[in-house]
């Protein structure tokens, strides 16, 4: 558990998410997502890809998927990593990482990103990854704010639409 002041007068606690949270898990999921993406692709990809991804069930197998740390922040923000297994280098993959649209320019993503850093550490790696759409320009200057450099791209499927994610990685965690 990790707790960070947030201005003068509130405080965020970040933890990692337990199966009762599914539920509230789903709907930030679901939420921040569409707000992410909803404004620049087809409401019917948008539709398909989230009812597949972020539905309790599916959020309740994330959560106790051994390979798999989600962290919650409040009810304001959540990340996710992924142990790679297969990776040459043993690195983790940061798969989510969204913060509710009230809440960002608050240091709410600095604070969850140092709770991320300090998992990876933990599951005992010292690189992360990450796919970020192309697009996306906020995300990436956030990411290149927190160490990442692009390595490459990745195909990603968002209901029929095939579009493509940079790969970003950071090192020396």
């Amino acid at each position: 558990m990790s707790l960070a002041t947030l201005g003068m007068t509130e405080s965020l606690i970040i933890r990692r998410a337990t199966p009762a949270d599914a539920a509230a898990l789903a709907a930030l999921a679901l939420e921040t997502f569409v707000d992410a993406f909803g404004a620049d692709n087809r409401p019917e990809d948008i539709a398909a890809y989230t009812s597949a991804e972020f539905g309790e069930a599916q959020q309740r197998r994330e959560i106790e998927d051994p390979d798999i740390v989600t962290l919650l922040a409040d009810s304001i923000a959540y990340a996710q990593l992924r142990r790679t297994p297969d990776s040459p280098h043993g690195e983790v993959e940061l798969a989510r990482f969204y913060v509710h649209r009230a809440h960002r320019g608050r240091g709410v993503a600095q604070t969850l990103m140092d709770t991320v850093t300090a998992n990876a550490r933990a599951l005992g790696t010292a690189r992360l990854w990450l796919g970020v759409w192309e697009r996306n320009a906020r995300a990436i200057a956030f990411y290149r704010k927190c160490g990442f450099v692009q390595c490459g791209t990745q195909p990603f499927l968002l209901g029929s639409d095939l579009q493509t994610d940079w790969v970003m990685r950071r090192t020396n965690l």
